[in-house]
């Protein structure tokens, strides 16, 4: 293909908006590891650890080889040097020489990584054979990726970006995504991920066009090129034409007018026609949100994902630390509520600090992650609960408890919060008084099913819409293989979230939805049917959302939820809601 002519490429929109700007092309490059002894005691889950990374980088090949085979013309190649890499991550000499490693030299599994392909490629570079050189390379790709995997290192890839940078890569991880300067960079696409996942989260909260799961990406972008990211249609445009670049920059001007018409709704109610009242509120990655938090008119902060104290570090946050960063957003909302959860970390979310301590459990989504983590690590949960409890002396905080599955859970974590409160009366720190709520976020099947007894125990619910669709349907909602698969509008997922308002209604206790369908106007009508009253979401779909509330009639809105749960198929579901929002 000619090196300047137009290329477009199509994937999933996960975060709307136009992106123009030149490719920045993420190279995996070199990672530095430490390398540390590890005790007898520690050496199987070491492997466990080394055998999670080299799962992960199964599935991370086995997607990247559907993708291939819609690559024009390189289909072929691309999947024969695929499946190389897949087969040396089964049982190669590699994978075989690092397990060595981990058992008798008693090494951290990076380390033994690059111990082992150290000595392979002395003994390959000793070959003069061209083709045995060219398989090194295939060596050290695989190598890089299980170091990837593993790393309790974050890579700092983003640290000296040109202005306008539209990020083009693999994968991003949701620490990767953190570090990215909206300033700076104009939008993100990559070859995996899907729309639910937390580095589209991420690239919401952000405000970046993102577009992932682009078949064929990295083969068509350089570094340097003209791109356009537009998230809204999922279009990837490599070496855009005059006549493309200037369509494109009308849309821009349509989208800023737009955005001016709905900034005049900041300080509209978001009431409905017939006078119900409903309660926007914002979902928080990072501190650099609260200016876009405070444009839109959020009621307050409904979510405060806690990891980003965790983040792209190798120490865990001290107390000060964590009290500093909590006081700035708590004061920074001048009074208005903030929601804190507890860390989550596990799955996707890692924390280089934490994770490596606990092999393959805490990368995955049915392992140690959230508050089981906690609870495994109560001096942790502790420290957390000290510093949002100083946190609570400059404004209104709440507590939120994530993956919950059981009432003891609950239990546990109040006594924690008790000890903590404790510990700080005794050195006359100031906190709040009475202490602060204690809620649950009801993003499992079994919390959701045991939802009114949970409520006895917490003071209010905050339902995870993302994780209770992804954990009901069995889907990984950031593998953009099954995304298509993933639907909040499933009659299993929405029974669930309405046994949970109804719940927590019940027990008189608040109730509010904090995941991607809460900031999505086509599901508003829907969420206010089913007797919610709170919806916390991306800043900047509160406008739009907040519009749409304006514009319906509430009793309408019971009506067409009380008939849409009485369906037993998602597309007739899907019909009757659409065709709602039409009447509207």
């Amino acid at each position: 293909m000619a090196e300047n002519k137009e290329i477009v490429f199509t994937g999933l929109g996960v975060s709307s908006g136009i992106g123009i700007g030149k490719s920045y092309v993420r190279e995996s490059g070199t990672i530095a590891v430490p390398e540390y002894r590890i005790k007898v005691g520690r050496v199987k889950s070491e492997l466990d650890r080394f055998q999670a990374a080299t799962t992960r980088a199964r599935r991370q090949i086995g997607r990247l080889r559907s993708k291939a085979k819609a690559v024009e013309g390189a289909a072929e190649d691309l999947d024969s040097l695929l499946d190389a890499y897949f087969q040396m991550l089964k049982d190669s000499r590699l994978v075989r020489g690092v397990k060595a490693r981990i058992e008798t030299d008693r090494i951290n599994a990076e380390a033994a990584v690059q111990a082992e392909f150290g000595e392979i490629a002395k003994q390959f570079l000793a070959m003069d054979d061209a083709y045995i050189r060219a398989r090194l390379e295939d060596i050290r790709a695989v190598a890089l990726r299980l170091t990837r995997n593993l790393s309790n290192v974050e890579e700092k890839p983003f640290t000296h970006l040109p202005e306008n940078s539209a990020i083009v890569a693999e994968e991003l991880s949701p620490a990767d995504t953190a570090q990215l300067n909206p300033a700076k960079v104009v939008g993100i696409a990559t070859m995996l991920g899907g729309a639910e996942g937390h580095t589209a989260i991420m690239a919401r909260a952000l405000g970046l066009p993102a577009v992932l799961g682009v078949t064929g990406l990295l083969k068509g972008a350089r570094s340097g090129a003209d791109i356009i990211i537009d998230g809204d249609a999922g279009r990837i445009t490599v070496n855009p034409t005059q006549e493309t670049l200037a369509a494109y920059e009308q849309r821009k001007v349509v989208r800023v007018r737009e955005e001016r018409r709905l900034g005049h709704l900041k300080r509209q109610p978001a009431m409905t026609r017939d006078g119900i009242e409903v309660v926007l509120q914002a979902n928080v990655e990072l501190p650099m949100q609260l200016p876009s938090v405070d444009r839109t008119g959020a009621a307050g902060i409904g979510l405060l994902r806690s990891e980003f104290m965790f983040m792209n570090r190798e120490t865990i946050p001290t107390e000060d630390e964590q009290y500093e960063a909590l006081k700035e957003i708590v004061v920074g909302m001048n009074g208005k509520p903030v929601t804190i959860r507890t860390l989550d970390v596990g799955g996707e979310k890692t924390s280089a600090a934490l994770m490596g301590d606990y092999g393959g459990s805490a990368s995955s989504a049915l392992g140690l992650r959230g508050i089981r983590l906690s609870l495994v690590r109560e001096d942790l949960l502790e420290t957390e609960f000290r510093a949002i409890l100083r946190a609570s002396a400059h404004g209104s905080v709440r507590i939120l408890l994530p993956m919950v599955t059981t009432v003891g859970e609950v239990r546990r974590a109040r006594d924690v919060l008790a000890h903590a409160a404790r510990k700080l009366k005794r050195r006359k720190v100031p906190f709040a008084s009475p202490l602060p709520p204690l809620g649950v976020m009801i993003e499992v099947p079994g919390a959701a099913l045991s939802a009114d007894a949970l409520a006895q125990t917490c003071d209010f619910f905050a339902i995870g819409s993302n994780d209770l669709t992804m954990y009901t349907l069995a889907i990984d909602r950031g593998d953009e293989q099954v995304a298509n698969l993933f639907d909040p509008l499933n009659p299993s997922v929405l029974r669930l979230i309405q046994f949970s308002a109804e719940s927590a209604l019940r027990a008189r206790i608040p109730v509010s939805i904090c995941g991607e369908i809460a900031g999505d106007a086509r599901y508003t009508a829907l969420l206010l049917g089913l007797g919610l009253r709170e919806l916390s979401m991306t800043a900047t779909s509160i406008p739009k959302v907040k519009e749409h509330i304006r514009a319906m009639d509430f009793a309408s809105a019971s009506r067409r939820a009380s008939i849409i749960m009485d369906q037993v198929d998602a597309g007739r579901i899907a019909m009757l809601l659409d065709d709602f929002n039409a009447l509207s």
